[in-house]
């Protein structure tokens, strides 16, 4: 029968001769076992072996906490890792890139953008136990993005953004149909702002976007005029931009936003679905079609990448053709 520490000679053996093809497997062998004498060698337990992973995971979150990873996207990467260990029973020194394939594979019925987004926490894991010298070969570096069809931002029309407007019922949901709009923020943008975060003056907010960092958006007009009108109503002493009207009054959540705007669009009746997220897709889109430059857009929108900001381009020209076509029927 073969002890744990023949198997452990085999193996470095065996590891060894694919790096170095040429070198003296006798003398290799002798050496190896000089060395293992001196130690007394027993075979991790199926327990140790599912701990380690998590031991490294832990490793990595703390690490990408002092980086400065936000508390949420931290919690979205453990909520991955995890996912990733309850499927593997290997040591994280043992996983393959066969293992994270199937991993990836298993369950058919996931988005191409979830399971996009499982190997991208996957490659981040790994990338940075190779750089930390953990690992010594990255199991992900083989496997490639899955490909995503290209889907146009459904904007909205000048004449849509009105009828929007007009089905509105308060003066919360107005100001934030305005504030939505003229800032393109994000819905957690929106749900974090602060009345200390604006200017009356400049007419703008400060904004903690994506990867904690903040950026500058204006207010127009229209929107000033709403949102000064809600504030003025409130009797309260909340420090949140938009607050919930039920006591205790506090910061609205993302979820309730969304509820609001699912009632707007039933009153509106555009037989289109209109989230949170449309009227930072009709900021941008309209932005283009009146010649606003790509630069200054994607910093408004907050983007690391000129390329995300680009779409808005192509839809924008798409809307140009599909008008003259209306018109030229």
């Amino acid at each position: 029968m073969v002890n744990d520490g023949a198997r452990l000679s085999n193996d470095l053996i065996s590891t060894i001769c694919t790096i170095e093809p040429d070198i003296d497997l006798t003398r290799l062998s002798l050496r190896i076992e000089e060395v293992l004498a001196n130690f007394h060698i027993e075979r991790r337990s199926q327990k140790e072996l599912e701990n380690d992973l998590r031991e490294k995971i832990e490793l990595y979150l703390d690490a990408r906490k002092i980086e400065g990873l936000s508390q949420l996207t931290l919690e979205g990467y453990k909520t991955e890792l995890n996912l990733f260990a309850n499927f593997t029973d290997k040591a994280v020194s043992h996983v393959t890139t066969v293992d994270i394939r199937k991993y990836l594979a298993y369950d058919s019925s996931l988005m191409l953008s979830t399971t996009d987004r499982k190997l991208s926490v996957l490659k981040s894991f790994f990338g940075w136990l190779v750089k930390e010298e953990i690992l010594l070969k990255d199991p992900t570096l083989k496997i490639n993005p899955p490909k995503k069809p290209k889907r146009l931002p459904k904007a909205l029309s000048l004449e849509e953004l009105e009828i929007v407007r007009d089905s509105c019922r308060s003066l919360r949901e107005r100001a934030l149909i305005e504030v939505m709009y003229s800032t393109a923020c994000r819905l957690s943008e929106i749900a974090n702002m602060r009345r200390s975060d604006i200017s009356i003056q400049n007419m703008s907010l400060k904004v903690i976007g994506k990867g904690d960092k903040e950026r500058t958006v204006y207010l127009s007009f229209i929107s000033l005029h709403h949102l000064k009108k809600y504030l003025n109503s409130r009797t309260d002493d909340c420090g949140s931009l938009f607050a919930t009207e039920r006591r205790p009054i506090r910061k609205i959540s993302t979820r309730y936003i969304q509820e609001i705007i699912d009632n707007i669009e039933k009153r509106a009746n555009l037989n289109k679905k209109i989230t949170p997220h449309v009227f930072r897709h009709t900021f941008a889109t309209l932005a283009m079609e009146r010649g606003a430059d790509l630069a200054d857009v994607q910093h408004l929108l907050g983007h690391e990448d000129p390329a995300t900001t680009m779409i808005y381009a192509h839809v924008s020209e798409e809307r140009k053709k599909q008008a003259h076509k209306r018109f030229h029927a």
